[in-house]
């Protein structure tokens, strides 16, 4: 008996060069001007085995001036256009229904992810080498998006389900047939009194806030960027899409035949598949305060909440998002934000925690982005904006620059003396002692070239934190002097600090120590460091968002890009110095379509998600210490090319390996070209 596990190993497909030509920004030398390449690779079951090998093999490509659709027949040794398909349009789904031996292609007149103002469906016959246009739309006034996502019906030869890309006005169409495209049924319709008529019911329980702050406040029920759509092989009912804020779908999807309604609803528990720009956990105030981008942001008032998902998004003002979130030290209640849209002021307060907002009206249209950092009374706000540089206001005063700190600075406030700010530039530090009024530098860090972040401990005057490449510096004086805590971690970016099971207030952070680049903690201000992150995977590290809690000891958060927040419970084990490894012993991971909860059991710590992040955290439930020397910093303080080097909120490396320089593609991307 063998098993064989595929995706092991791969290698280029070298005898494929039709790549395509097209170029979204032909003048860009960045992501925009580079070839945006192949589409789609599809598999053809009904063809012959050669070598163990499908025979038969279809690639779509980005392009619409020549073919776009191309076909092998020994496996991928040689390679040749589909004869008489069409090429107007770029293809952009291509899927296989072996029982009829036909591939359906959907096309738009764009690539996606925002366009598409025209498009098409085909059907090829792979028996007869034919194609048919079973496009749902006749051309005209009708036709005025294209066609992304794609569904096939394994179970019912015929039936498929087709989305639009984009229609963004009143709301996406999904079109169905059951005759392989020859008739169509539209999921709405418009009824003679010019609404629409609905051949869906639609809920949110998993996410009450999809309902509270976009289906019930939007036209647009059904979503947008509709690229990925896909029946259950095994069955026809169930059914589910991606869109550009969440995961619909539903289990009776044949109801739509026989003129029932279908039930859809988010499938996407909670907040998960979002990405996270700040946390801030506030003691006696609430536990998690959530930026987010495309949400705008969340409150949990308290632990015990984090296992129900919110029931409304931050609001009044409700805007795209949320880059910034601050609480005042002294005055917990007091909170504020900031977001990252032009034209609108993004400058938001709270007196309840984070629970309602109110516009601060001292901000212009013409200040967003950055961070924000919030005086421990509440009576300054400081603002790193990316557009105007650093800008204060006191006593809701109008917003000034200040010119004694650099454009772009790292900020932060001293949580319990009020006239204490923090704030930093490239390998320099800076304070100011008088309400962020003026700034001047202190302190040093040794052969730092990069100061990357700056904590100021939640319960002590004077107490904060640096994070730079060659490691974590600690200050009790205000940031008068600084002492590495430790090297044996190093080329660190986040840093925070949470209540502990003692006196002392735990340590997080990512760096590189003895287990990699990974999440570290410490119980004892930095003198040693365990591995907290096991086997867990938050994306890329180096621009993870993270926060301790200020109320429950031992509680930590992780903001990521892209997949909502993770949070972990438990004692971190002590060595005494040096740089700890994890043991993972028992675990146990949930699925997030079926379960709302993990736990993973142990003596010294639990691993838990609840449905308001629903993907999966599973570290390790059991520390075992033992101490070893981190690797050499220099190597991992340089990025390698085509990696990142900067941006907004970026906190990495910003040194390429030679002979690449850190290249801006916008304001929220730069890589080593």
């Amino acid at each position: 008996m063998y098993i064989y596990f595929p995706g092991v190993s791969f290698s280029k497909v070298s005898s494929f060069t039709a790549v395509g030509t097209f170029r979204a920004g032909p003048a860009d030398n960045e992501y925009s001007g580079d070839i945006q390449g192949l589409d789609f690779v599809t598999f053809d079951s009904t063809s012959a085995a050669l070598n163990g090998a499908t025979s038969r093999i279809f690639v779509g490509v980005a392009e619409n001036t020549t073919s776009s659709i191309y076909v092998s027949n020994d496996a991928g040794s040689t390679w040749s256009a589909v004869a008489g398909q069409p090429g107007k349009y770029f293809p952009h789904k291509g899927r296989i229904q072996p029982t009829e031996k036909a591939l359906y292609i959907t096309y738009s007149d764009g690539t996606g992810p925002y366009d598409g103002t025209s498009g098409s469906v085909w059907r090829y016959d792979l028996t007869a080498n034919t194609w048919k246009d079973i496009t749902p739309v006749a051309p005209g006034p009708d036709l005025y998006f294209g066609f992304g996502g794609l569904g096939l019906d394994l179970q019912k030869p015929g039936t498929l389900v087709v989305a639009t890309l984009n229609s963004w006005w009143p709301d996406a169409q999904l079109f169905r047939s059951t005759d392989s495209g020859a008739t169509w049924k539209k999921i709405w319709t418009w009824g003679s009194d010019g609404n629409q008529n609905l051949s869906y019911a639609q809920t949110s329980p998993k996410a009450p806030w999809i309902k509270t702050n976009f289906l019930d406040v939007d036209t647009k029920d059904l979503g947008w960027m509709i690229e990925s759509l896909e029946i259950d092989p095994l069955d026809s009912n169930h059914w589910l899409w991606g869109t550009g804020l969440t995961i619909f779908g539903g289990r009776d999807l044949t109801n739509w035949d026989n003129g029932v309604k279908v039930n859809i609803q988010s499938l996407a528990d909670g907040i998960e598949e979002m990405a996270i720009q700040e946390l801030a956990s506030a003691p006696g105030g609430s536990d998690l305060l959530v930026a987010a981008f495309d949400n705008n942001g969340f409150t949990f008032k308290a632990e015990s909440d984090l296992d129900t998902s919110p029931q409304t998004t931050w609001a009044t003002p409700m805007w795209a998002s949320s880059v910034g979130v601050d609480y005042a030290g002294n005055k917990v209640a007091n909170v504020v934000r900031v977001g990252n849209t032009a034209g609108t002021q993004q400058l938001a307060v709270s007196s309840d925690g984070g629970a309602t907002w109110s516009i601060n009206y001292v901000a212009g249209t013409t200040q967003y982005g950055g961070s924000v950092a919030y005086s421990a009374d509440a009576d300054t706000i400081l603002w790193s904006t990316e557009t105007l540089g650093v800008q204060r206001s006191q006593n809701q005063g109008s917003l000034a620059v200040v010119t004694s700190i650099p454009a772009g600075a790292i900020i932060a406030s001293d949580k319990r003396n009020n006239t204490v700010f923090y704030g930093a530039s490239g390998a320099s530090f800076y304070r100011s002692t008088n309400l962020g009024a003026t700034f001047a530098t202190s302190g040093s860090f040794g052969s730092a070239s990069q100061i990357r972040h700056v904590e100021a401990h939640p319960a002590k005057a004077g107490d904060v934190w640096v994070s730079t490449d060659i490691g974590i510096f600690h200050s009790t004086d205000y940031g008068v002097s600084f002492t590495q805590v430790s090297t044996a971690l190093t080329n660190t970016n986040k840093v925070a600090l949470g209540k502990g099971s003692g006196s002392n207030w735990n340590l997080y952070a990512f760096g590189t120590g003895s287990a990699g680049r990974r999440l570290y903690g410490s119980a004892d201000l930095g003198a040693s460091w365990t591995d907290i992150q096991g086997s867990q995977s938050f994306g890329a590290i180096d621009g993870a968002k993270l926060a301790g809690s200020g109320n429950e000891a031992n509680l930590v958060y992780v903001g990521s890009n892209g997949r909502g927040v993770f949070y972990a419970s438990g004692a971190i084990a002590s060595s005494g110095g040096g740089s700890t490894s994890v043991a993972p012993t028992s675990t146990n991971k949930a699925s997030s379509s079926s379960s709302s909860s993990v736990a993973v059991t142990s003596s010294t710590s639990t691993a838990r998600t609840s449905t308001a992040r629903s993907t999966t955290l599973a570290t390790s439930s059991t520390i075992r210490t033992s101490t070893t020397s981190a690797p050499a910093p220099t190597a991992t303080n340089l990025v390698a090319q085509y990696g990142q080097c900067g941006g907004q909120g970026w906190t990495g490396p910003t040194q390429c390996v030679s002979p690449y320089t850190c290249t801006s593609a916008n304001q929220w991307y730069s890589q080593c070209l």
